[in-house]
C-alpha cells in the first residue's frame, strides 16, 4: 500500500511557519494537501489563516483539510491528540497526496516523528522530511542564543561549552532533526550577520542538510516535498538533547487571549502592543484586528517588537467584528495586561 508522505514544519515561535504553509497551499501545483496545525492559545489564529487562504476545490469544506490541535505542545500529547487526528485524515487517504504538520514553536519534533512507528500509522503514512524554519533577525538579536557571534567563536575554540538555556536546547533539537532549514527575515540582517548565522547553523546540522533563504514565505513546493527520507526509520542518526529524558516544558510559558469588540487603527494598536512588549516578557503576539470602516479582517503577527499585518479576507456576514489577540510569553497575567490595554486606550482618547 502506498504511504502518504507527511512533512513536518517546525521552528521557534514567530519564525514564519504559517506564512510558508499558506504560500504552499496557494501554490500547490494541484497537490491535494491536508494540514495539521498545532496551536498555542485558545484562539486558533494559524488554523484560521490557513482555512481562509481560499485553496479548496468548489464545494470542499476547509475544515476537512485543516485540522487544529490547540493543546500548545504536540510533542507532549501525541497519543491523545495527534493519533486521533491523523487517523481521521487517513480515513480519506484516496483524496490526499500529502500531509503538512505545523508544530507549535515550543514543540520537539522527535516525539512526533516516533509516533509514525506505531503499527496503526506506519502502514499508511511516513515522515517524508522535517523542515526547520529559522528567523534570522531573532537569532541575531539573541532570542535563542545570548550572543551568537561570541558563542560561535568560543565553540570554535572549545567544543565542550555547555548550552546556555533550555530554549537553546529546544532550538538545537529542532535543527538536529531537520532535512532542510529555511531562513526567514533575511532582509532584516546584513550580509555579515547572515554569514555568521549560516556558519553557526551549519555546525548544528547533519552533513548534507541545506540552508535556503525564504522571502515572505515564498518557496517552491518541490523543494519542501519529496525528500523520501522515511525519517521514522532512522531516528538514531538524529540525536537530540532530550533522547534520554522525559520532555517537560517550562510551566512559566503561557498564552493569554484578549478579545474585544473595539475597532482599532492599526498603528495605534501596534504602538500599544509595543509598550506591552517593553513591560512584559512577551515572545509572540498574533491575531485578528477589527479596523474601523474596513470591510476586511486584518491579520497581525508580532515577534518581539516587530509587527507585520495584512488583510486576508472580508468579514463574514454573520461573523462578529472583533479584535482577537493571542499573547505568548513568560508568566503573563491576563488581568494585568487587559488593565494596561484599557489604560493605553484611555490615553489615546484624550
Amino acid at each position: 500500500m502506498h504511504k502518504i508522505p507527511a512533512t513536518i514544519i517546525t521552528g521557534f515561535l514567530g519564525s514564519g511557519k504559517t506564512t510558508i504553509i499558506r504560500h504552499l497551499l496557494q501554490n500547490n501545483k494541484r497537490r491535494r494537501i491536508a494540514v495539521l496545525v498545532n496551536e498555542f492559545g485558545e484562539v486558533g489564529v494559524d488554523g484560521e489563516i490557513l482555512k481562509d487562504c481560499q485553496i479548496c476545490e468548489e464545494g470542499e469544506n476547509p475544515e476537512n483539510n485543516i485540522i487544529e490541535l490547540k493543546n500548545g505542545c504536540l510533542c507532549c500529547t501525541v497519543q491523545e491528540e495527534f493519533y486521533p487526528s491523523i487517523e481521521k485524515l487517513l480515513e480519506r487517504r484516496d483524496s490526499l497526496d500529502c500531509i503538512l504538520i505545523e508544530t507549535s514553536g515550543l514543540a520537539l519534533p522527535k516525539p512526533l516523528i516516533q509516533a509514525f512507528k506505531w503499527p496503526e500509522i506506519r502502514n499508511s503514512t511516513t515522515v517524508d522530511g522535517v523542515v526547520t524554519v529559522v528567523d534570522c533577525e531573532a537569532l541575531t538579536c539573541g532570542k535563542f542564543v545570548s550572543n551568537l557571534n561570541s558563542l560561535t567563536l568560543q565553540r570554535d575554540e572549545d567544543h565542550n561549552i555547555e548550552h546556555e538555556t533550555p530554549i537553546e536546547e529546544l532550538f538545537e533539537d529542532q535543527l538536529t532533526c531537520a532535512d532542510l532549514v529555511l531562513l526567514t527575515k533575511c532582509d532584516l540582517v546584513d550580509e555579515k550577520e547572515l554569514s555568521i548565522i549560516k556558519n553557526w547553523l551549519s555546525s548544528k546540522l547533519r552533513n548534507g542538510v541545506k540552508i535556503i533563504a525564504c522571502h515572505q514565505g515564498k518557496i517552491n513546493i518541490d523543494i519542501l516535498l519529496g525528500f523520501n527520507a522515511h525519517v521514522e526509520e532512522n531516528l538514531e542518526s538524529r540525536p537530540t538533547h532530550h533522547d534520554s529524558e522525559e520532555h517537560h516544558h517550562d510551566d512559566n510559558i503561557n498564552a493569554i487571549t484578549i478579545i474585544t469588540s473595539k475597532a482599532y487603527e492599526p498603528k495605534i494598536l501596534i504602538n500599544i502592543l509595543s509598550k506591552l512588549v517593553e513591560n512584559h516578557e512577551i515572545y509572540r503576539i498574533k491575531g485578528f484586528i477589527h479596523v474601523a470602516h474596513k470591510p476586511m479582517r486584518l491579520v497581525l503577527q508580532g515577534v518581539g517588537n516587530r509587527f507585520n499585518t495584512f488583510y486576508d479576507r472580508f468579514w463574514n456576514f454573520n461573523e462578529p467584528k472583533e479584535t482577537k489577540l493571542v499573547l505568548i510569553g513568560n508568566k503573563l497575567s491576563k488581568e494585568k495586561i487587559e488593565k494596561e490595554i484599557q489604560s493605553f486606550n484611555s490615553l489615546q482618547q484624550k
